[in-house]
């Protein structure tokens, strides 16, 4: 006989009280969104009750905000309770409605994990945006308002605008041996030894330089980067910043850290307002991380040491990454890695039996490939990793075993060197602060795409036509 009850199938595991703790926010906000795009048999808000607007108005504010630049915690908690003021005036007309009730308890829980006070400022609802050249989301949002402005102007001729909407964002990331995530989230692990292109187009230029980490490996490792600022008119002259193994510095080749006139406003740690220039250059830890924000074109680019080689993450706005001719078509971002250049096959990535260089000395250790257990090597640094030794070391750092946590595990038994560990680590962290996508955040392996319940953007959308249930499960 059938179990009665919820009629979703598999709802029940996600009603465990681990899960409901740690996805109750998202899962939440989640279905506040859908119900409002008509996604799924969910409730829809009537006319007077304007828990739809009050969620536009939440993302509109948010949307242009990034985690990786001071001030973040301030205007996100100011959105937060504009957020909260909007449901507590639609409120009444709201009583029963599902939508409602969710984005209430969903600000409930965000408020509390980002430690954000019930009293305090809070944004505008129609936040007024000065219009400055050299700040692309100045820019592009007034390009919006104008445009959305001539749409509603000529809705009786055009039924939709094309001639200008809301910036989108792409990320890039390239660590470890090296292991690259392309603009379209494809995850690569690449030979493409020497000098290569990740970006370039008529904005910014990104080039690595990447040399053989151990003899008898085709894996590389990155040593070098050099990124090209182009001119803009008005806004920056060109400006370029080169970091190599053992020297990252945290101004431009020139000695300048940052570059135009004062103009950009950012909010600071402590909240105030201040005045920064329409490039600049933030050193995080002298000779471990740097970031480099160019306010002008909304490229936000980390760059960090960790060990001998260097890891790289970047954010771009879509229609400035797509700005290139035919003579720049070679972009490892854009296009990935050519064929030949490719060790990973078609999103599997095989483990190596052992590290190349010290394989003799796994003979003479006279130890499985499949131990659990590490050895200090000849090569100071580095040990030698069997596979359950590589992943209990890698799970150290890394919770989830997605393709950060596999690329971990093949870096270890590559090179026996730990510290491409923490590679992954950070990689993985400069992804989520930087990615605009959180539902693209994990990519698996293609061994266990089938048999791991992910979060990619297909589960997501069964997940929304999941909530109604699963919310009335929860909630009774």
């Amino acid at each position: 006989m059938g179990r009665a009850g919820c009629c979703c199938r598999g709802a029940e595991r996600l009603t465990s009280p681990s899960m409901v703790r740690r996805f109750r926010p998202l899962l939440l906000l989640i279905i506040a969104l859908c119900c409002g795009a008509h996604i799924g048999q969910c409730q829809v808000a009537t006319p007077q009750c304007r828990i739809q607007k009050c969620t536009t108005d939440f993302v509109s504010l948010t949307s242009h905000l990034n985690p990786a630049v001071d001030g973040f915690h301030t205007e996100f908690c100011k959105a937060l309770r504009a957020y909260s003021a909007c449901t507590q005036r639609t409120a009444k007309a709201c009583r029963g409605n599902l939508v409602f009730h969710s984005a209430v308890l969903g600000i409930s829980d965000l408020m509390s994990q980002r430690n954000c006070s019930r009293d305090g400022p809070t944004s505008p609802t129609h936040p007024e945006i000065p219009f400055e050249p050299c700040n692309y989301h100045s820019r592009t949002q007034h390009a919006y308002t104008q445009s959305h402005a001539h749409a509603h102007s000529h809705s009786h001729t055009h039924s939709h605008s094309h001639g200008h909407s809301r910036a989108g964002y792409l990320f890039c990331g390239l660590f470890g041996d090296p292991h690259l995530r392309t603009f379209k989230d494809s995850f690569q692990t690449c030979k493409v030894e020497g000098a290569w292109p990740l970006i370039d187009n008529d904005y910014l230029s990104v080039q690595v330089t990447n040399v053989p980490v151990v003899p008898g490996s085709s894996a590389t490792a990155t040593n070098k980067i050099t990124i090209i600022f182009k001119p803009y008119e008005g806004c920056t002259d060109q400006r370029v910043y080169q970091a190599v193994t053992d020297n990252l510095p945290a101004a431009f080749d020139d000695g300048t850290v940052s570059s135009g006139d004062p103009m950009h406003n950012s909010a600071g740690a402590d909240g105030a307002s201040r005045k920064v220039r329409a490039l600049w250059i933030s050193e995080r830890s002298p000779g471990h991380h740097v970031e480099l924000h160019a306010g002008y074109i909304g490229v936000t680019v980390i760059v960090r040491q960790l060990g001998r080689y260097l890891t790289l993450a970047v954010r771009i706005p879509e229609e400035l990454a797509q700005a290139y001719d035919a003579t720049q078509d070679l972009q490892l971002c854009l296009n990935g890695c050519p064929t030949a250049e490719r060790i990973d096959q078609a999103g599997h990535l095989p483990l190596p039996v052992s590290p190349p260089a010290l394989g003799l000395q796994l003979q003479q250790l006279r130890r499985p490939s499949y131990s659990s257990q590490t050895q200090t090597s000849a090569h100071g640094s580095t040990q030698v990793f069997g596979v359950e030794g590589a992943r209990e070391r890698c799970r150290e750092q890394l919770e989830v075993e997605d393709i950060y946590f596999h690329s971990c595990v093949f870096d270890l038994l590559t090179t026996g060197d730990a510290n491409f560990t923490v590679a992954a680590y950070s990689a993985q962290k400069d992804m989520e602060s930087l990615h605009p996508h959180r539902d693209s955040w994990r990519i698996y392996p293609r061994s266990f795409a089938t048999s791991s319940l992910h979060f990619d953007s297909q589960n997501f959308k069964r997940l929304a036509l999941l909530l109604p249930c699963f919310l009335s499960t929860v909630l009774m």
